[in-house]
């Protein structure tokens, strides 16, 4: 899969990132920089990603928020065999470790260090048509459901640690009952609107563990204007601004 006629060389964060991912199937796209932006990590922290795919997500925080360690999760071969790769392409071989696991897999969830904060960019259609190439239909189509994504994610995370999902807006009730079921209170939604006045297609779902907070629905990030990426989103898709609530 790391050869080069699999894959492709690209770079997110306005070059600050190189990352070699899959020629087809599962690429990386705009979810995991906006998802890794959300996250609100402070040097020295640790963190964990779970379905981490090539590393996109890790990569991009690490970008922005140096010194952390880096939990990684990927339960593709191939795809976790790329993001160790990307993360010492990126310098990064010291702070990040990338294993092999599910998280339908308990006894994982109880191996995992303790961490600051946890995220994933999860499968997210319970059914349907599925894509016929592996990699995007194993990205896109829940063989876990988002309830044991986030009893994962939450299994190694410190009280009021944080733990972030970002899903098609339509999975959004779903998404907030694993959350709830998980621990995660205190909940902060961020949609992302394609245009000014466009409904949200994407939004982030970010708890704290242990917190008995309300709800906060935040303004949001309009993605496009008749120039292409608004100012806002191009300080976040280029610049590495943060997104932190």
């Amino acid at each position: 899969m790391s050869g080069t006629e699999s894959t492709t060389e690209d770079h997110l964060l306005g070059g600050r990132v190189r990352l070699r991912q899959p020629r087809r199937g599962l690429r990386a796209g705009l979810d995991a920089v906006l998802l890794a932006a959300a996250i609100p990590a402070r040097p020295g922290e640790a963190v964990l990603e779970a379905g981490c795919g090539s590393g996109a997500g890790f990569l991009c925080l690490a970008a922005r928020v140096p010194g952390l360690r880096i939990l990684a999760v990927e339960r593709e071969a191939s795809l976790a065999a790329l993001a160790r790769e990307n993360a010492a392409a990126n310098g990064l071989a010291a702070q990040v470790e990338v294993i092999e696991g599910d998280v339908r897999d308990p006894a994982l969830a109880r191996r995992l260090p303790r961490c600051d904060h946890s995220f994933a960019n999860p499968p997210y259609w319970p059914g349907g048509t599925a894509p016929p190439e592996a990699l995007r239909r194993a990205a896109t189509h829940a063989e876990a459901g988002l309830a044991e994504w986030a009893r994962f994610l939450a299994a190694p995370l410190r009280h009021r640690g944080s733990l972030s999902l970002i899903l098609p807006a339509a999975r959004l009730a779903a998404g907030m009952a694993a959350l709830a079921a998980a621990g995660g209170g205190g909940v902060r939604l961020l949609p992302f609107w394609p245009r000014e006045g466009q409904a949200a297609k994407r939004v982030l779902l970010q708890g704290r563990l242990g917190s008995r907070g309300p709800t906060r629905l935040e303004p949001g990030l309009v993605l496009h204007d008749e120039a292409g990426f608004t100012p806002a989103a191009q300080a976040v898709l280029g610049a590495a601004a943060g997104l932190e609530g």
